[in-house]
């Protein structure tokens, strides 16, 4: 967790507490229901905490925003980006029951207060936000249909509303039909070679 704290020297004690228990977190839970793979729980640190917190490096989030996490599986990258911003609120969404399950559990042993997590499909999520957040769900031009009407018009963030999204190799086919796209490469935040592909879109809406 060291370097999580090296990249983020601002963190409170509490926060700090909030990240090192992560990891026995997810090993009870993945003792009990496959949320991550074996390999990546071993790069837990890396291939999740930290590759969630890239969006950090693009978007800092304000007090009282909304910021929707489609997709989120066992919780990433919603539940590292609530310890970073516990004045936002994050909806964590996932059509699988069981990964919800992990991810209140998650929030409640935690005391996130500024995490709401409910199974449902990404097309019922009813409400505006500030941002999407997700972590490579599908391919951008499936997702952006799911989402594209659930962008606040209310701007008063650095970047324009819309999406942030985690994802990896060659984005140039896939962007195409996004000319507004800009693409971040997580190499410029973090050093290590996990990260040397992998990049932060924001897709304004």
């Amino acid at each position: 967790m060291e370097r999580v704290f090296r990249y983020f020297p601002e963190l409170t004690e509490r926060q700090k507490q909030q990240f090192a228990a992560l990891p026995a977190l997810y090993r009870d839970w993945n003792s009990k229901i496959n949320v991550i793979s074996r390999k990546d729980m071993d790069e837990f640190v890396i291939h999740h905490i930290l590759h969630s917190l890239s969006i950090s490096k693009v978007m800092k989030f304000k007090p009282m925003a909304d910021i929707l996490d489609v997709g989120t599986g066992g919780g990433f990258p919603g539940v590292p980006l609530a310890i970073l911003f516990p004045e936002t609120h994050f909806y964590l969404v996932d059509s699988i029951g069981k990964k919800i399950k992990v991810v209140q559990s998650v929030s409640d042993e935690l005391g996130l207060t500024n995490v709401r997590a409910e199974q449902i499909r990404a097309e019922q999520v009813r409400g505006d936000y500030d941002f999407v957040v997700s972590r490579a769900v599908t391919d951008l031009r499936q997702f952006v249909p799911w989402v594209r009407h659930k962008i606040s018009h209310t701007q008063y963030h650095a970047l324009r509303n819309g999406i942030l999204y985690l994802k990896g190799g060659d984005l140039s086919e896939e962007l195409l039909p996004f000319k507004k796209a800009r693409v971040y490469e997580i190499s410029d935040f973090f050093e290590e070679p996990f990260f040397q592909t992998k990049k932060v879109v924001h897709l304004p809406l």
